[in-house]
């Protein structure tokens, strides 16, 4: 499963790393990396479909997670990736925003991980 992180925090590509250490090892998920909503554009447009599954950032300098996860929605629709939305601030606002967006999912920083392998898992592993 090719999944691409899209967060301004380059250290999130180390803490993804490690943490699915062994996915990436065995080859159960591949990670891309994008450090702003606009970087992430540029790789799905020269990756068309190639990522299943976008996790991204929502609070993000120029273009924001939810401006992406709209953009996304609307030119990448057969079919669309899943996208999770990841912030610091889990509140009803952004929620709101991201689900009528389209967002498949909401999870909150610091990520917890085990959850979020269990997410994927569920989807496709």
């Amino acid at each position: 499963m090719k999944i691409l992180v899209v967060d301004d925090e380059h250290d999130v590509q180390t803490l993804f790393e490690q943490r699915f250490r062994k996915e990436i090892r065995e080859k159960e998920i591949d990670f891309a990396f994008a450090f702003s909503g606009e970087e992430a554009l540029h790789y799905m447009n020269l990756h068309q479909h190639e990522a299943v599954l976008i996790l991204s950032d929502i609070n993000m300098p120029g273009m924001s997670g939810l401006e992406l996860l709209k953009q996304i929605k609307q030119k990448y629709e057969a079919p669309p990736p899943v996208v999770m939305m990841i912030t610091a601030y889990g509140d009803d606002e952004n929620y709101r925003q991201a689900i009528s967006f389209g967002a498949d999912d909401f999870l909150t920083k610091p990520v917890d991980f085990m959850n979020l392998k269990e997410k994927l898992k569920s989807r496709t592993l």
